[in-house]
């Protein structure tokens, strides 16, 4: 039971890191600017967050599902942030004195960096609730501590190896362009655009779709 949930959890957490998203693009970002062992602390930092958010979901489930209008405005302040990233990225690539992220260069430690950008990150949340309720109804999870640690251990080690992808692919780029800054910023920059404008799409799409929802409920109460 326990091997099977720790690599259920690390399957689902693995595949769920891939997608662009807020901390793995400023994780390659970090690795392309400061190196890898600062971008590995960033990611150590953001999936600590990313578990103890998961614990929390497990034991306080009804809680999570009534909080749907606090995740919406904390899923556009997420995108704020990415929008403001993707715009210092596009003053770097465009500045010839300007050379790294102003965002993301400031002295804070990449460690409590990971941290604070993971805990203003919503999405995890109802990600894992999803889940969690998924694998509860499937009697993949059952509620034990023991259960649960392994859950959480898979779900660690799968988004720390989805974040790997992004850190070292984040030096195989810095590589294949030679180092060249400004390519590099526009390309992250363009990354950080991108994943603004599907966020925002989400958001939109799952708001008309519970308002349908609602909708259907009051037609058929």
């Amino acid at each position: 039971m326990h091997l099977r949930i720790f690599f259920t959890g690390m399957f689902i957490s693995f595949l769920g890191t891939l997608p662009l998203g807020t901390l793995n693009v400023a994780a390659m970002q970090i690795s392309v600017s400061d190196g890898i062992r600062p971008a590995l602390y960033f990611s150590l930092g953001a999936l600590l967050v990313e578990i103890i958010y998961v614990r929390i979901s497990l034991v306080a489930m009804d809680w999570v599902q009534k909080q749907e209008r606090l995740f919406r405005w904390l899923q556009w302040f997420t995108v704020l942030i990415i929008v403001a990233l993707a715009v210092t990225n596009f003053m770097a690539a465009a500045s010839p004195h300007v050379k790294k992220n102003i965002i993301l260069s400031k002295t804070i430690p990449r460690f409590w960096l990971g941290m604070a950008m993971s805990a203003i990150n919503p999405a995890q949340i109802p990600f894992w609730f999803g889940w969690s309720t998924a694998l509860y109804t499937k009697k993949i999870l059952v509620p034990r501590n023991d259960v649960y640690n392994a859950y959480i251990a898979g779900i660690g080690l799968g988004t720390f190896l989805g974040n790997a992808i992004f850190i070292f692919g984040g030096q195989l780029i810095v590589n294949r362009l030679n180092a060249k800054q400004g390519m590099i910023s526009w390309i992250i920059g363009g990354v950080f655009a991108l994943t603004a404008v599907i966020m925002s799409w989400k958001i939109l799409y799952n708001r008309k779709k519970t308002q349908k929802e609602k909708e259907v409920d009051q037609l058929t109460s």
